[in-house]
C-alpha cells in the first residue's frame, strides 16, 4: 500500500510498533503515545492557563448530544423515584385529594412512548444531526481496488478533514466526567411510588466520543440486555466492598411486536463480518478506526485489525458504500447473515415431535381432544415458509403408539404399537417423521380421529420416559423440538416416578427436597437431547401430583419451557381456551435452532456463573437446541484485574438458524463507563436487574438442597448488606439510625424483595402444593424482566372510579388506569378492582357494589346473583362494560410471552380460599405468618443497625 507522508504537529514523531504491527505516534515532550494521528496541539495538564480548543464538527455535536442526555438524571431523578424527603412531605399521598399526576412516560395508566431507543426517557429520539463523511467518487467497478489502496493517511484521512470524521484518530478531550446524581431517600414511613417500576434504568454515561458514530441507537434497549450496574467498578475489591451484584440480565431473542412500537433488529445482509483476530469480538460502534480508516482498533483487547475491503462496498448496487451508514457501526443490536464457515452442516429444518399421553386421565379431562384440535388449527401457522418442516406423533399410555403418515393427496394414517418399554425401537424406517406439506392429508386425518381412537380406553399408566426416548431416536439425527403433553405421573417404563408429595414435609426445612429432581434420568436424558440439538417442552395437566420439579429438568437443560394446567378439564371453556391459545402460540412462534450464546467482555472481566434454561457446553458457551422467544438469562461477572480504561464493552453473540433456514448471528453490544466511586455504583444500580439476579440466586439456593427459609434469607441478607454499605459509605450515617437510607434509583428494590420472599415460589406456608411451587420457580427464572416484575409485584387498578379516559383507545392503544399500592387499604366495600400478575387476573367485587355496577359489568341484576371463580366476561352494549373488557384484553396482551391469564371473579364475602389467593398478591399487607411491607423494612433496618 502506498502511504503518503503524514503531517504531524510540532513535537510529535511517528514510530513503527513491530509487536502491534502498526504505527504509533509519540509526544517527545511527555512520552505519551497513541494509535491515532495527532491533529491538534498537546496541552500539558500542569499548565492551567492553557486550555485546548473547543471541539468542532461531529465532536462538538457529540458533546452537545451527550450533554442533553446527562441533564435528565439531574433534573428528573427525584421526580421519577419519589424525590428528597422534603419534596415528598409536600406531595399528597397517591390518590389523595390534591395529588397531581406527573406527566412522566412509563407509569401505569400512561402509555409508553413508541419504543424508546435509549435508556433515558425524555431524550430526543430522532437521529442527531450528523454529517457523514463523503465517499470519494470514482468511476467504474475496476477502480474500486485502487480506491481502497490509495486512501490518504493522516490529517486528511478518509473522505475529508480529520475533525469531520468520527473515530479516525480522535483523542478524548479532558472533559468533566458525567456523573449520576446521588439522591438519598428514607423509606421508613414513606409509601412506595409503584409507578417507578416502569421507569427506565439508569443511563450508561459514556464519554462523548466513545462511539465511532453519533447514532442514537448505540445503547441496547433494556428489554434485550441490561446490567445490574450502569457503571463498571474499576476493581473487584471495590465491587466486593459495595456488596452490589454485577450481572447481565438478558432476553436476546425477545419478541418483536409492532403494536408496541418495536423496531425490527437491523440485518447486515452483505456477509461482510469484521471480527477481532485475537478476542473474536464483532465490530461495533465502540471501535476506533486508525491509519486513515484502513484498520480498526478493538474496543476490548486493543488489537489493530484490518478493515475488510468489502466493508465499504455495496454488493447489491455494485458501487462504493458509505461506511458510516453501516448498521453495525450505528446500532447496539444487529443481526448478521452468517456465511458458510459458520455452519457445521446445512441449516436444519424445523422439526416437531408430539408425544401425547392417551391414558384414561388424559382422555377423560379432554386434554387429547383439545390438543389435537389445537394442532389441527395451527398447521398453517407452524413455521414452514420453505416447505421443509417435519412433524411426527407418538401416543403413549402403557405402550407406545407410532403413526405412519404417508405422503399423498388421499393418504390416511395408520397406527403401529410397540409394547417393549425397556428397549425402545422404531417400528418402521419411513413415514414416521414426515414433511408437513407433503403428508398434510394424512396428518389432518390423524388429528381428526386421535381422540376417538382412545375414547374407550381404561388404561391407567404413563410410560412418558420411554416415549421421550423414542422421540429422541426419531428426530435426534436432525434435531428439533419434542412437545410432550402429559396428564398423569409417569409410572412405568424408563424414568418412572412415584408420588412423593408428603403433606408432612410442607412448611418444614425438608420441603425443598420436593423441589429437587427425584430421578437422574431426566437430567441425563436432557443432556443427550442437547447434544443432538433436541429441545423439550412440557405441558402438564394432572389433577393430582405430577412431579413438576423432576419433569421440568428436561426443559431446563434443553432450553425449553414448562407449562402447567393444574386440575385441567376441557369442559370448562375458560380452561380449554387458555390451553388452546397458549399451545397455538407456542406452535406458531418462530424460534431459533441449534443456537449457542457467548458473552465477551473487555480485558479483565470474565463470566463466572450462568442462570437460565440451557446447557453449558464449555466454560462460557451456552448451548440451546432451540432458542425460544422471550426467555430470560442471567450471567454473573467478575473482575480478574483492575480496569484502567474509561469504559468497558460487553458483547453477547447468539449464533442460530432461523425457522426459514438462514444462519444468523445476533450481536448485542453494551458499553459501560468505569468508576472508582462507590457512590456512583449505587447511583447507577438497576433495581429491576438486581431483582432478576436475586430471584435466580434464591431459586438456585432451593435447587441446591437448601431450605426455602435459606432462600428467603438470601434475598433479605443481600438487600440488607447493600443498604448497610450505602448507609455507612455513601450516606455517611454511622451507627444506629431510625431511618432507612437508600438511593432514589433503588427505592423500590426493598418492595420487590418483599414481594419475592412472599411469592408463591418462595414464601412460607404449609398449604402450597409442591407442583405449584416448582412451576412458580420455573417462571421466576425464565420470565423476562417485563413480565417478572408484575409476577412479583402485581398490578392493582380501581375500576369503579377510574379516570374517564381509562379503558378507551389512546394514541398508543388502550389506556390503563393508574396503578395502586398493593394494600387492602385501597379496597372499598362498594368498589370493583382488578389485580393481575401476568398469570392470573382477579376482578374483586365489593359486597356493597350497587346493582347498576353489577348489571353494567356482569349482566346480572345484583351482587347476590354473582358467582365467584373462573369467569368469561360478557360483552354488553354499555360504555363501562366495554371499557372493563378493553382493560382486561390489554392486560392479557401487555406482557411478552404466550401466557393467557385466567380471569377470576372474587366476591369479597365468599369463597375464602379464592379470596385469600387474591389478597396474597397485596404484598404490602401482613398475611398468615408473613410480615407487612412496613414490618419487612423494619427487619431490614434492624439488620443494618446490627440487630438480628
Amino acid at each position: 500500500m502506498n502511504v503518503q507522508p503524514v503531517m504531524l504537529p510540532q513535537g510529535w514523531e511517528a514510530r513503527w510498533d513491530a509487536a502491534a504491527g502498526a504505527t504509533i505516534y509519540v509526544d517527545q515532550a511527555t512520552g505519551h503515545s497513541q494509535w491515532e494521528v495527532p491533529t491538534r496541539p498537546s496541552f500539558p495538564s500542569n499548565n492551567p492557563s492553557v486550555s485546548p480548543p473547543a471541539p468542532t464538527g461531529p465532536a462538538a455535536a457529540a458533546v452537545a448530544h451527550h450533554g442533553k442526555r446527562r441533564q435528565y438524571p439531574t433534573a428528573q431523578m427525584a421526580e421519577v423515584y419519589g424525590g428528597p424527603a422534603q419534596q415528598q412531605a409536600q406531595q399528597p399521598a397517591y390518590g389523595a385529594p390534591g395529588f397531581q399526576q406527573p406527566q412522566q412516560a412509563g407509569y401505569p395508566g400512561q402509555e409508553q412512548p413508541a419504543q424508546p431507543q435509549l435508556f433515558t426517557p425524555g431524550m430526543e429520539q430522532q437521529q442527531p444531526a450528523f454529517q457523514q463523511p463523503a465517499y470519494p467518487q470514482q468511476g467504474g467497478v475496476d477502480q474500486v481496488t485502487g480506491q481502497f489502496q490509495n486512501l490518504n493517511v493522516g490529517a486528511q484521512g478518509y473522505g475529508g478533514g480529520a475533525q469531520q470524521q468520527p473515530g479516525y484518530g480522535q483523542q478524548a478531550y479532558a472533559e468533566p466526567k458525567q456523573l449520576h446524581p446521588v439522591n438519598t431517600v428514607n423509606l421508613i414511613g414513606m409509601q412506595p411510588d409503584v409507578r417507578g417500576l416502569d421507569a427506565a434504568p439508569p443511563q450508561a454515561l459514556l464519554p462523548s466520543n466513545a462511539s465511532v458514530t453519533n447514532s442514537a441507537f448505540i445503547y441496547p434497549d433494556p428489554s434485550y440486555q441490561r446490567c445490574t450496574l450502569a457503571s463498571m467498578p474499576t476493581t473487584q475489591s471495590l465491587l466486593n466492598k459495595s456488596k452490589l451484584p454485577l450481572a447481565l440480565v438478558m432476553a436476546p431473542y425477545r419478541s418483536y411486536r409492532e403494536s408496541d412500537g418495536d423496531e425490527p433488529v437491523p440485518v447486515v445482509s452483505d456477509s461482510v463480518i469484521a471480527r477481532c483476530r485475537r478476542c473474536r469480538v464483532y465490530i461495533n460502534p465502540f471501535v476506533t478506526f486508525t491509519e486513515g480508516g484502513n484498520r480498526w482498533k478493538c474496543c476490548m483487547c486493543g488489537l489493530s485489525n484490518e478493515v475488510p475491503q468489502l466493508f465499504d462496498w455495496d454488493s447489491r448496487e455494485n458501487k462504493p458504500a458509505d461506511r458510516w451508514a453501516r448498521k453495525e457501526l450505528n446500532h447496539s443490536v444487529v443481526e448478521f447473515i452468517a456465511p458458510t464457515e459458520y455452519m457445521v452442516r446445512p441449516p436444519q429444518p424445523p422439526v416437531y415431535c408430539f408425544v401425547i399421553d392417551v391414558s384414561q386421565a388424559a382422555i377423560q379431562n379432554g386434554m387429547v381432544a383439545t390438543a389435537a384440535r389445537a394442532i389441527l388449527e395451527s398447521l398453517d401457522n407452524i413455521p414452514n415458509e420453505d416447505k421443509r418442516t417435519k412433524v411426527a406423533f407418538i401416543a403413549v399410555s402403557t405402550s407406545l403408539h407410532f403413526f405412519s403418515l404417508p405422503a399423498g393427496a388421499n393418504a390416511e394414517s395408520s397406527m403401529l404399537v410397540v409394547s417393549d418399554l425397556a428397549d425402545v425401537f422404531l417400528p418402521k424406517p419411513v413415514d414416521l417423521l414426515v414433511n408437513l406439506t407433503e403428508s398434510r392429508p394424512a396428518i389432518e386425518n390423524l388429528l381428526g380421529k386421535l381422540s376417538d381412537m382412545f375414547q374407550n380406553t381404561h388404561t391407567v399408566g404413563n410410560a412418558l420416559g420411554s416415549a421421550l426416548q423414542a422421540a429422541h431416536e426419531l428426530i435426534g439425527k436432525i434435531g428439533g423440538k419434542i412437545i410432550a403433553l402429559s396428564a398423569s405421573l409417569p409410572t412405568i417404563g424408563t424414568g418412572a416416578l412415584k408420588a412423593r408429595d408428603d403433606p408432612k414435609l410442607l412448611g418444614t426445612s425438608k420441603e425443598s427436597s420436593l423441589l429437587q429432581a427425584a430421578s437422574s434420568f431426566y437430567k441425563t436424558f436432557a443432556i443427550e437431547c442437547s447434544k443432538s440439538q433436541v429441545s423439550v417442552d412440557m405441558f402438564l395437566f394432572s389433577s393430582q401430583y405430577t412431579d413438576v420439579a423432576t419433569l421440568s429438568c428436561l426443559p431446563r437443560y434443553t432450553s425449553g419451557q414448562t407449562y402447567l394446567y393444574p386440575g385441567f378439564n376441557a369442559s370448562r371453556s375458560e380452561e380449554a381456551i387458555k390451553f388452546a391459545t397458549e399451545f397455538g402460540k407456542v406452535l406458531a412462534t418462530p424460534v431459533g435452532l441449534e443456537a449457542v450464546i457467548r458473552v465477551r467482555a473487555s480485558r479483565g472481566i470474565r463470566m463466572s456463573a450462568f442462570h437460565g434454561n440451557f446447557f453449558i457446553r464449555s466454560t462460557d458457551l451456552l448451548a440451546l437446541p432451540v432458542l425460544p422467544l422471550d426467555q430470560n438469562y442471567v450471567i454473573e461477572l467478575q473482575l480478574e484485574e483492575d480496569l484502567k480504561q474509561p469504559f468497558v464493552v460487553l458483547q453477547t453473540a447468539v449464533l442460530h438458524t432461523t425457522c426459514y433456514g438462514e444462519r444468523r448471528i445476533r450481536v448485542i453490544t453494551q458499553a459501560l463507563p468505569t468508576t472508582d466511586s462507590i457512590a456512583q455504583l449505587y447511583a447507577s444500580a438497576d433495581q429491576v436487574a438486581i431483582t432478576s439476579f436475586l430471584t435466580n440466586k434464591a431459586v438456585e439456593k432451593c435447587m441446591s438442597g437448601s431450605s426455602l427459609d435459606d432462600a428467603r434469607n438470601l434475598v433479605t441478607n443481600r438487600l440488607s448488606d447493600m443498604l448497610q454499605v450505602y448507609k455507612n459509605q455513601v450516606a455517611g450515617s454511622a451507627g444506629a439510625s431510625a431511618q432507612l437510607a437508600i438511593p432514589a434509583n433503588l427505592s423500590l428494590l426493598p418492595l420487590l424483595a418483599c414481594g419475592l420472599v412472599k411469592h408463591v415460589g418462595l414464601r412460607e406456608g404449609a398449604t402450597i402444593p409442591p407442583d405449584l411451587r416448582a412451576y412458580a420457580q420455573d417462571l421466576l427464572t425464565t420470565l423476562p424482566c417485563q413480565s417478572l416484575v408484575p409476577y412479583i409485584h402485581a398490578r392493582f387498578y380501581s375500576l369503579h372510579n377510574m379516570p374517564a379516559e381509562a379503558g378507551t383507545i389512546g394514541e398508543h392503544g388502550v389506556i390503563l388506569p393508574p396503578a395502586l399500592n398493593l394494600t387492602s387499604e385501597r379496597l372499598e366495600r362498594h368498589g370493583l378492582f382488578l389485580i393481575e400478575d401476568g398469570q392470573n387476573i382477579f376482578l374483586w367485587v365489593g359486597q356493597e357494589a350497587v346493582p347498576r355496577l353489577v348489571q353494567d359489568v356482569f349482566d346480572l341484576p345484583s351482587y347476590a346473583e354473582l358467582t365467584g371463580g373462573k369467569f368469561t366476561m360478557p360483552v354488553l352494549d354499555n360504555p363501562f362494560n366495554q371499557r372493563v373488557n378493553a382493560i382486561i384484553a390489554k392486560t392479557r396482551e401487555l406482557r411478552r410471552g404466550v401466557y393467557r391469564p385466567y380471569l377470576y371473579v372474587v366476591k369479597s364475602d365468599a369463597e375464602p380460599a379464592l379470596r385469600s389467593w387474591a389478597l396474597s398478591l397485596l404484598i404490602e399487607d401482613r398475611m398468615d405468618h408473613m410480615s407487612s411491607y412496613a414490618q419487612y423494612l423494619t427487619r431490614v433496618k434492624n439488620k443494618i443497625n446490627g440487630g438480628s
